[in-house]
């Protein structure tokens, strides 16, 4: 049981990592490419939850179909919006912090919508992540000035449509989750049958953007070969980037699932975020994305916030408390 859970985490971060590698290099070479790597992805989970949780379509669903569709529709509008931000000039890193902030959004909707109550200490967490990022997003503001000295102005309007393509996601995101939710508690549990339909539903949703999956499919089959020693043979090497997106995107989230089986919610919130806080060093040092002290200022507030939130004091203490308890009952026996 421990081995599964140290492979787990060993595999989310090497899997998730990589695939924000792979995911940096596509971006790199097309901005707009978000749209064809999304569609590889819907289409490479559906598949696989075809043959292994549809069973082939033997297998019926134990939540409604209708019950996934709204689900569908919110998790298709989250997907895009998180791609088509990347055309206008947001980088990976400001991408990365924004998505982080889903802890801050999740609170906001659970108020509104769940009438929760919630502790000073996430309110304190959620302040911190919202202070972090429009830290970064100010930072990022200064950032885009400096490098843009002709035409700014039009550049800075297509920026912000951006930052608001990523903060619409963020709170869609937010909606979609609490939806899950309620779902789970009517009909129970099924995180792979979810995973399957979330993806297969939507797919002729792709129908829209099938302009600009084939124009970066084209894009993508005139980029430098390269030699694959296994197989012998030569591909455009965004389609081995596209490949190797789509494995470490399936690894992680196996990993998510396997890790959501061992761990508690917390301990795997702590792992996610930790995860996260690396991916955005990788796309800073390796890929020199611009960071700044006050993007540095932002990202930590973001990151700690989260753990905060996710009471990790609290957890670290309850973790040495049962340590302590198995000491003192091996002593005894």
């Amino acid at each position: 049981m421990k081995q599964r859970a140290i492979l787990s985490t060993i595999f989310l971060f090497v899997g998730c990592c990589s695939n924000v590698y792979f995911l940096e290099h596509l971006i790199k070479y097309a901005p707009g490419a978000g749209n064809i790597v999304t569609f590889v992805q819907f289409l490479v989970i559906s598949t696989i939850g075809f043959i292994f949780t549809a069973k082939l379509g033997k297998e019926k669903p134990k939540v409604p179909i209708s019950k996934y569709v709204l689900m569908v529709i919110l998790f298709f509008l989250v997907q895009v919006s998180n791609n088509w931000a990347l055309n206008f000039k947001i980088s990976m890193p400001l991408h990365m912090i924004f998505r982080s902030g889903s802890l801050m959004a999740n609170m906001a909707l659970g108020i509104i919508i769940l009438k929760r109550k919630y502790k000073a200490s996430k309110f304190v967490a959620v302040a911190m992540i919202t202070v972090g990022i429009v830290t970064c997003t100010i930072a990022s503001i200064h950032q885009e000035e400096k490098t843009e000295s002709s035409s700014s102005l039009v550049d800075y309007v297509w920026w912000a449509v951006g930052v608001f393509l990523l903060s619409f996601a963020l709170f869609v995101s937010a909606r979609l989750g609490i939806m899950q939710e309620q779902i789970a508690l009517g009909y129970g549990k099924h995180p792979e049958e979810s995973l399957f339909y979330s993806h297969a539903l939507p797919l002729p949703c792709f129908l829209i953007l099938s302009g600009d999956i084939y124009k970066h499919a084209v894009l993508f089959s005139r980029s430098a070969p390269v030699l694959l020693p296994l197989i012998g043979i030569s591909l455009p090497i965004m389609w081995v980037y596209i490949a190797c997106n789509q494995i470490t995107q399936y690894i992680c989230i196996r990993s998510v699932y396997n890790l959501t089986v061992e761990y508690s919610s917390l301990t795997v919130t702590l792992i996610i975020t930790l995860r996260k806080f690396i991916s955005v060093i990788i796309s800073i040092v390796y890929f020199r994305n611009p960071f700044t002290v006050f993007h540095w200022i932002g990202t930590i507030l973001v990151f700690c916030g989260t753990m905060v939130f996710a009471d990790v004091l609290q957890l670290v203490r309850g973790a040495e408390e049962e340590s302590q308890k198995f000491d003192v009952k091996a002593k005894e026996d």
